[in-house]
């Protein structure tokens, strides 16, 4: 199978291995899609049980060791492990961002509950900041503060990715809402999970959304300061999730009843933000 077949198959709210990235590095980056995307599939699609999904999670960081360590993984993934091999020799990809995401994939089988904002940025910092900090080792930048502006973005990525799925999420007893947020606007989970479309439920979204916007704005300043192509991405990929959260407000927080996504008509509106942005 193709990699950018793979790579089309899901929805994303930003753009992966970008016509943007050099050509001497996409073909790693989309090594990076595809093993984070097929492990996360692992844990998520399908009717598998968790037992069954911890065995198949198991055997995946098991190849994942294998390739890291040199030697032969079992073959059962042709089309994650080689090119993915290949990546880590040319690339000296540190091998704790690749655990570190299995580890949250292993997380979500097991679907915890988080009691406040702190625990959730926890496991952002498993789920998403990896994959930033993967991108940047790729770029060969490694300073203290544009790591940390890339997992602030990449925290707010998957945090407006949690509130744009409410609708999806809940309906599976996925719950990313600290309980303490909930608390805090009069709900409690069983009335979560009931999905009501009302003023408590929409002043929570709001208020959740706000935090990923002020996430998001403390990143930003990240794309305006990397020079060339990952510049010009990252832009695309900040302005992508900044208009997730437009199109939430637009909805009036409803999120927990309709999925907002971006279609082809906001790419023009991107790329104009992107060249805008400041």
């Amino acid at each position: 199978m193709d990699n950018a077949k793979v790579a089309k198959q899901h929805y994303e709210n930003f753009p992966v291995a970008s016509l943007l990235s050099p050509a001497a590095l996409r073909p790693a980056v989309m090594a990076l899609y595809r093993f984070a995307r097929s492990a996360d599939d692992l844990a998520d699609e399908g009717e598998a049980s968790a037992a069954q999904r911890n065995a198949d999670l198991a055997a995946y960081r098991a190849d994942l060791q294998a390739v890291l360590d040199r030697r032969t993984d079992s073959g059962r993934w042709p089309a994650v492990f080689p090119s993915l091999a290949l990546a880590i020799r040319q690339h000296a990809l540190p091998s704790h961002w690749l655990h570190a995401l299995l580890d949250a994939f292993e997380q979500d089988v097991r679907n915890p509950r988080y009691a406040d904002r702190a625990e959730l940025l926890e496991y952002c910092a498993r789920s998403a900041n990896p994959v930033g900090r993967l991108l940047l080792h790729l770029y060969r930048v490694g300073d203290g503060l544009s790591l940390h502006q890339s997992d602030a973005i990449c925290s707010a990525l998957q945090l407006i990715n949690f509130w744009q799925d409410l609708s999806v999420d809940l309906p599976r007893d996925r719950v990313y809402v600290p309980l303490i947020d909930l608390r805090r606007h009069g709900l409690d989970l069983p009335r979560l999970l009931q999905r009501p479309d009302d003023a408590e439920m929409h002043a929570l979204v709001r208020d959740l959304v706000q935090w990923s916007a002020t996430l998001m704005a403390e990143g930003a300043p990240l794309a305006l300061r990397l020079p060339g192509r990952l510049g010009w991405e990252l832009r695309l990929v900040v302005q992508g999730g900044l208009r997730i959260i437009e199109k939430i407000s637009e909805m009036n927080f409803a999120s927990v009843r309709t999925r907002p996504v971006l279609s082809h008509r906001d790419a023009t509106a991107l790329l104009w933000r992107a060249v805008r942005m400041q």
